[in-house]
């Protein structure tokens, strides 16, 4: 039986999707390639870039321009505001939250509570 937290990011504006490091490990590579129905290689090319992070070089996925944040994944449908690679995305955003709670959860509902505004978007 998991002890997993659950949480229903459906009100959330997806913070978690803007973080500047989402890590792409080789299978989740792989999987993303399925996904989209091409090469291992196309897939690595188009959809992450290198970059170095604590002194580690890793593979991140890319961003664009947001509205909301200054940036986000590049999957992140910016309207409906969820991922559109949903079945396809890497495990860290499978994982994610990796502790028993989701910090960013609990400020919105906060915010969202005392401001009397449940689609309110706080700062963080």
């Amino acid at each position: 039986m998991s002890n997993k937290v659950r949480y229903d990011c459906s009100q959330c504006p997806g913070y978690c999707c803007s973080y500047d490091y989402i890590e792409t490990k080789p299978s989740d590579i792989t999987r993303l390639a399925k996904h989209h129905g091409i090469s291992v290689e196309s897939a690595r090319q188009r959809f992450t870039k290198a970059v170095e992070h604590e002194g580690e070089a890793i593979r991140v996925l890319r961003h664009r321009k947001d509205h909301v944040y200054k940036s986000m994944c590049m999957f992140f449908d910016q309207t409906e505001r969820r991922c559109t690679i949903y079945e396809g995305r890497p495990q860290v955003c499978r994982d994610y939250p990796n502790g028993n709670t989701c910090g960013y959860f609990s400020f919105i509902k906060f915010e969202r509570k005392h401001q009397g505004d449940e689609s309110f978007i706080p700062s963080a």
